[in-house]
């Protein structure tokens, strides 16, 4: 099987199927009746696919638009960029920065402005800005859509046990026999990313490397113009319209908390001293 193959097979999964099940059992049960070569053949592809989505400024694109960072959710991520298909996955691996002319990423990020709504306040000496954010739904993407794939990665384990009735070991003997190895998980020892490593802290760099996405979230390089915000730590975020809020301190560095029926125990001794006392225990709030 050569790489047209591939992302013929990637590509038809999704055509002839209408849920991620359905189109895992779709591939599964196609490769199971390949040659144990083709099914090896497939899974060297969809390795050297992968790898080549594992670079730092994929990682840092990955951090933004899902808004955490995670090894495995950014391998899971890489499965969910080669599921889109060839087009999609060559745009973004090419450029990262790119990312949102997916049509997948605008479909998430139109999901996530509907998610969430905010409303400021400011007080009247314009030293205290309230922020209410309202949570429309239980989870930011629907299970559907969400940007990682992990079973899609599985699915030659399986259909190569089925072909020859060995362990899903002879398969990765297989791929490392033809000379091709992961270069994930991500933030491990054995690690090898493509680029260079940088902070994803420095705004300004940010910019430099993705100046698009800095654009689309906000990332400002600009010290004077930066907003320092308080986002309460240790209150659960989910639930159906749940309502948290955010604080920016004021000038003489206080922070008010007309808000503790909402917040846990070490939340409201956060807000009163701005710090936690030792005895304080984050996970009995």
């Amino acid at each position: 099987m050569d790489i047209d193959g591939f992302w013929d097979l990637v590509e038809r999964s999704a055509a002839e199927t209408g849920t991620r099940q359905a189109r895992v059992e779709w591939l599964e049960n196609h490769l199971s009746s390949l040659f144990a070569d083709e099914i090896v053949d497939y899974d060297v592809w969809f390795t050297i696919c992968r790898n080549r989505a594992c670079s730092w400024d994929m990682y840092a694109a990955f951090y933004i638009t899902t808004g955490y960072a995670s090894s495995d959710g950014f391998e899971y991520f890489a499965d969910w960029l080669i599921s889109l298909g060839r087009e999609d996955f060559e745009k973004a691996v090419d450029c990262p920065d790119r990312i949102l002319e997916l049509s997948a990423m605008q479909q998430l990020d139109e999901l996530s402005r509907n998610y969430r709504h905010e409303r400021m306040s400011i007080s009247r000496d314009g030293r205290l800005r309230l922020k209410r954010v309202t949570f429309t739904r239980r989870s930011r993407w629907p299970e559907g859509v969400y940007p990682n794939f992990e079973l899609f990665a599985y699915v030659t384990r399986r259909a190569h046990e089925r072909a020859t009735g060995l362990d899903s070991s002879a398969l990765g003997d297989a791929v490392a026999a033809r000379g091709v190895e992961s270069k994930f998980p991500f933030l491990s020892f054995i690690a090898r990313p493509d680029g260079e490593e940088w902070d994803f802290g420095d705004e300004a760099e940010f910019t430099r490397r993705l100046p698009r996405l800095a654009h689309h979230y906000g990332v400002n390089d600009d010290p004077d113009k930066k907003v320092s915000e308080w986002w309460p730590r240790f209150m659960h975020r989910g639930g159906e319209r749940t309502r948290i809020w955010s604080f920016s301190r004021g000038a003489d560095g206080t922070m008010q908390g007309q808000i503790e029926p909402f917040l846990s125990k070490a939340d409201r001794l956060f807000l009163r001293y701005g710090t936690l006392p030792p005895d304080a225990c984050p996970m009995h709030g």
